[in-house]
């Protein structure tokens, strides 16, 4: 028997910032190097605000890699018949354009998170690319790393039993006394604030922990609560808490730009047991499972360390690339409707705190 050639997927890369530079240096590792042999990634364009930019990112983030095509513009990546998918990591509140033109011109889209400023927004995103017939999702990152598919594994297998309570913060201290306001994560014309910036991670391990696990049924939240306080400076959130109810469990959100997240990224209690996940919860390398008996003693307890090379980015588009591969436009881990609950989350939570974007932020309401 013949080994089967991988399926080569094709990425173009919208923006040159941070995030686009990881994703970057994450799909041109070899797929090899964390097990995989059935796909494969290859960037082929790059589009920055002039051709000099994005070669300056193809020299610095792709070893000057002559078969990436450099350009002064995204539609000019989006017009580009070698590109099958694109990656955008532009600021929140270019995602609802950048996808749109990229979903018209029939790629299919990655869109980092959180993937629009509002759920209206996204439902015009959803059904823009079925109407393209493309593929799309947000670039929930943490979803596909292999720790979470293990502590998935550990709390659905009966023993700890049902999810009662969770517990999770994403924070960073931003240093906002000198941070320019033009910052993004200052600025509210670019959906500035620790909810959009920071908010995504907790609520991911909410929708994974509990909106996922067979107890639940798929059921929604009955209740969303959510509270801010927002600095004077811009307006935007500093510090938001919101509280998810689910038919039988219950999320405690907390998310920060002015300190740093705790050890103990997020505590998800069960029925008999307990699972401690260190932070950052973007990213996290390690995670306690402790069984209690019927006295609430801890009885066993294990750790579990993950490495991996790189920095993990890769784990999503290898999702991407089977989906496109098999002809899928949604994945099945990370949902269209999956998305859909993180945003329309977020509208309730900016709308208990009272944060509302400036006007022309929101392309669609």
């Amino acid at each position: 028997m013949t080994d089967v050639k991988p399926y080569a997927i094709r990425w173009g890369v919208i923006s040159t910032g941070r995030i686009a530079s990881e994703f970057v240096k994450d799909v041109r590792l070899d797929p090899k190097a964390r097990g995989v042999n059935d796909v494969v990634h290859k960037v082929v364009a790059v589009g920055s605000r002039s051709v000099a930019k994005a070669q300056e990112f193809i020299d610095t983030f792709a070893s000057g890699d002559k078969d990436i095509k450099a350009y002064g513009s995204y539609d000019d990546v989006f017009a580009d018949a070698n590109v099958d998918a694109v990656y955008i990591g532009t600021p929140h509140t270019y995602h609802y354009e950048n996808a749109l033109a990229a979903i018209k011109a029939r790629k299919h889209v990655l869109l980092e998170k959180p993937a629009t400023t509002n759920a209206a927004e996204l439902r015009a995103l959803l059904q823009a690319a079925k109407e393209h017939d493309v593929f799309f999702m947000e670039a929930m990152w943490t979803r596909f790393l292999p720790i979470t598919l293990e502590i998935k594994k550990v709390a659905e297998d009966e023993k700890l039993g049902k999810p009662l309570m969770l517990t999770a913060d994403t924070s960073g201290n931003f240093g906002l006394d000198k941070t320019p306001l033009t910052h993004r994560i200052l600025d509210p014309k670019l959906g500035g604030g620790a909810l959009l910036d920071l908010g995504p991670y907790p609520l991911v391990w909410a929708i994974i922990a509990l909106y996922e696990h067979p107890s639940n049924v798929s059921a929604r939240p009955v209740s969303i609560s959510g509270s801010m306080v927002r600095t004077p400076l811009t307006g935007v959130d500093i510090n938001t808490s919101f509280i998810l109810t689910f038919p039988s469990s219950q999320a405690v959100l907390t998310t920060s730009i002015n300190i740093n997240t705790p050890p103990e990224g997020c505590v998800i209690r069960y029925e008999h047991g307990s699972i401690i996940i260190s932070s950052p919860l973007f990213n996290p390398k390690k995670f306690t499972v402790q069984y209690h008996d019927k006295t609430n003693k801890v009885v066993r307890e294990e750790t579990r360390v993950f490495n991996h090379v790189g920095g993990g980015w890769y784990f999503q588009a290898d999702e991407v690339a089977r989906c496109v591969r098999d002809g899928k436009k949604e994945s099945e881990a990370w949902t269209h409707g999956k998305m859909l609950l993180e945003m329309e989350v977020f509208d309730e939570v900016r709308r208990q705190g009272g944060y509302v974007f400036p006007p022309g932020v929101e392309k669609v309401v």
